[in-house]
């Protein structure tokens, strides 16, 4: 797709600041698994992503991360929004997931778009959208059971889920141990059966009566 069908804010500018943004925007692809940023890292520019996504995440000094977003096509990242607006180096992580292909607009013309009203309601309904995901995720880390943040992750992803504790792990900002035990509790009430890299689900309403969904 293109980025004016990825991106149909942009349409709204002028031809003049269309043709000025086509022209400083470099894009490059980015093999899965890749850091497309990382912490204290400068930050070179506003990401536009055309394929794949960015996975954002927060590292620890013990290894462990906590996955914050993941970025689409179509979507922006606020770290880098952030970064940008306040001349900062970068406070979390972002991989790439599957190949990923992304556009980089350079710090000068970002500013000299911002100055334009189409181009900056899209940068800050990005930076409002996700700044309401974070709040609950940061709502969900600081009040919620991990056992009822374990169920909820279950739910909703069919019947056989192919992911492993360690996988979960990460996804909850926790660490595999706890996963496992708390999976282990699962299966011997009857709501989950284990194999290996695959949780099959017996009894979602068992499993929502613990999310409390």
């Amino acid at each position: 797709m293109t980025l004016s069908e990825l991106y149909p804010a942009l349409d709204e500018l002028p031809q003049k600041e269309r043709d000025r943004l086509a022209g400083a925007l470099h894009s490059w692809k980015v093999a899965n698994g890749a850091i497309v940023f990382d912490e204290r890292d400068p930050c070179r520019g506003f990401p536009f992503l055309f394929e794949g996504a960015i996975r954002v995440v927060k590292p620890a000094p013990n290894g462990r991360e906590l996955p914050l977003y993941d970025v689409l096509p179509g979507e922006s990242c606020i770290i880098s929004v952030g970064c940008l607006l306040g001349k900062a180096s970068y406070q979390a992580r972002g991989y790439a997931v599957g190949a990923t292909t992304i556009g980089l607009l350079p710090l000068e013309t970002f500013e000299r778009l911002l100055a334009h009203a189409p181009f900056r309601r899209f940068v800050f309904a990005t930076f409002s959208e996700r700044l309401a995901e974070l709040m609950q995720l940061v709502e969900e880390i600081a009040f919620r059971k991990l056992d009822a943040r374990l169920a909820a992750r279950l739910l909703g992803r069919g019947r056989h889920v192919h992911l492993t504790h360690q996988q979960l792990a990460d996804e909850l900002g926790t660490v595999r141990e706890m996963v496992s035990r708390l999976l282990k509790g699962f299966a011997d009430q009857g709501f989950v059966r284990l194999a290996r890299n695959e949780i099959e689900i017996l009894d979602p309403a068992g499993l929502r009566r613990i999310a409390d969904l």
